[in-house]
Order: C-alpha cells, then sequence, then structure tokens
C-alpha cells in the first residue's frame, strides 16, 4: 500500500539524512510504532473480542500507550543517546519478534 510504502521510504531517508547531516552533529531517527491506544484506536481494539487475539502475538500483552511514543522520542532527543543516529525504533511489544 502506498501507506507502508511511505514508512518505508522515510526510514531510508532518515538514514541518507543521519550521513549527510552528521557532519553538523544534527542525529535522524525513525521511531516506528504498532498500535498506539490513541482515541481512534481505542474505537477499534477496546473491544476484547477484536483485541484478543491481536494481543495474544504481543509478548508484553498490550498496546503502545501514547506516553510510550513520546518517552521513546524524548529518549532519543536527548544526550544519552547522543550517538545514535540513522536508526529505526520499532515500538511493537514484541509483535514481530513473536513471527519469527
Amino acid at each position: 500500500t502506498a501507506y507502508s510504502a511511505s514508512k518505508g521510504a522515510l526510514d531510508i531517508m532518515s538514514k541518507v539524512m543521519a550521513l549527510e547531516l552528521g557532519p553538523h552533529q544534527i542525529r535522524v531517527n525513525t521511531v516506528n510504532p504498532a498500535v498506539v491506544k490513541t482515541d481512534m484506536a481505542r474505537v477499534v481494539w477496546d473491544d476484547p473480542a477484536r483485541s484478543r487475539r491481536m494481543l495474544a502475538r504481543y509478548p508484553l500483552g498490550k498496546f503502545i500507550e501514547i506516553e510510550d511514543v513520546a518517552d521513546a522520542i524524548l529518549f532519543l532527543l536527548s544526550d544519552k543517546a547522543a550517538m545514535v543516529t540513522g536508526e529505526t525504533l520499532i515500538m511493537d511489544g514484541g509483535y514481530l519478534s513473536s513471527r519469527m
């Protein structure tokens, strides 16, 4: 889909930008969360009948909260991540690992 293609393009673009902007001490990363419990997502995923199957695939057993994404971004913006650039932070509660 166009959505998936654009997400992939942004991940690659961030790696290229990290190479080009690194000499200027500018770090570039992407954050790719899975299901985030926004108001819109709650309409679908707060229904236990719908969420049960999906949550069974999440080793952490829960969807991502908005604060989880914000905290990850704050970390990447902080001096604690001074050597992190060109990375894609996948936030999925272990979902991709469960598909191995």
